[in-house]
């Protein structure tokens, strides 16, 4: 079964941290596209940050103390590309060219949505994430927190940026689509909950 104990699989500290991430995002927003001031786009990119760190540490949580769980395993993600996305689509407002970014995201995730959503038919789930795919997501956060954090950026700098991005999102893409094509080791039956979430 995918849930087997609710309280156990759904209420962990790395879900309830990765729920806090979803959260986030509409205070971002509201931030975000009301700032007007260096200390509002200040703010905008702290609840950002709080956002990574909650990222980085509901994994170490899960596996130091043995709270993986499966629905963990699709949450977590869940949390991070929602943020990814919203932060994309906020930015492009004042920086038309991430429109770029914007559809090089929505095909990267939407490929991995069915594909995922197909294995999860099989009784299957990814157990975790590709470095290729960690990469991705550091280097987006990063250099789109430095976005937020500095609206006056230069037209060299933030095209130095966004191709970077765009490396590392098809470097990503085609790394999963490899995987889930070629029926991967990080493809797990729904029963083997120990392995390293994203």
């Amino acid at each position: 079964m995918f849930i087997k104990d609710w309280k156990k699989d759904i209420l962990t500290i790395p879900n309830l941290l990765s729920l806090f991430r979803l959260l986030l995002i509409p205070v971002y927003v509201i931030l975000y596209l009301h700032a007007r001031e260096p200390a509002d786009y200040f703010m905008a990119a702290a609840i950002l940050a709080v956002s990574c760190l909650t990222d980085m540490i509901d994994g170490k949580i899960a596996r130091h103390f043995h709270m993986i769980s499966n629905v963990g395993k699709i949450l977590d993600p869940i949390a991070d590309k929602a943020t990814q996305f919203t932060l994309i689509v906020c930015l492009t407002i004042r920086y038309p060219i991430l429109l770029i970014l914007v559809c090089l995201f929505v095909v990267k995730e939407g490929f991995q949505l069915i594909a995922g959503f197909l294995i999860l038919r099989k009784g299957e789930i990814l157990s975790g994430a590709l470095i290729s795919g960690k990469i991705c997501t550091t280097v987006l956060f990063i250099s789109l927190i430095i976005l937020v954090l500095v609206p006056q950026i230069s037209k060299t700098a933030l095209y130095i940026i966004v191709g970077l991005d765009c490396v590392c999102m098809l470097a990503s893409f085609f790394d999963y689509a490899k995987l889930y094509f070629t029926h991967g080791s990080m493809i797990q039956s729904l029963d083997d909950s120990s392995q390293d979430p994203e």
